[in-house]
């Protein structure tokens, strides 16, 4: 069983910046890859960023440029580094572990385990 624990939401006013972070247990996470969705209020939950192990990374268009995405391996850690924040980021934003350590993918059923999820609110 894995678990993933996300914090660093927040309230930040547009053009700032919020650094999300999000734990994981299990043995397994230095091969894994992890990814970042964001689901806002009415909406669909969709990609935002996810990393590799070897680490390669890839990016929604909508955030291309101003999040990246990283990896502490010895911490079990994934991070998401959210700079230039806009109000349409608002969004409650949810880490998840893929189900294929070897490739990146931007659909939410090639995820099998997923955080709570913690609250990202940008104000104009």
């Amino acid at each position: 069983q894995v678990q993933l624990v996300e914090s660093g939401g927040g309230l930040v006013q547009a053009g700032g910046s919020l650094r999300l972070s999000c734990v994981a247990s299990g043995r397994t996470f230095s091969i894994s890859t992890m990814g970042w969705f964001r689901q806002a209020p009415g909406k669909e939950r969709e990609f935002v960023a996810a990393i590799s192990w070897s680490p390669s990374t890839y990016y929604s268009d909508s955030v291309k440029g101003r999040f990246t995405i990283s990896r502490d391996n010895a911490k079990n850690t994934v991070y998401l580094q959210m700079n230039s924040l806009k109000p349409e980021d608002t969004a409650v934003y949810y880490c998840a572990r893929g189900r294929h350590w070897n490739r990146i993918s931007t659909m939410r059923d090639e995820y099998d385990y997923w955080g709570q999820g913690t609250q990202v609110t940008v104000s104009s």
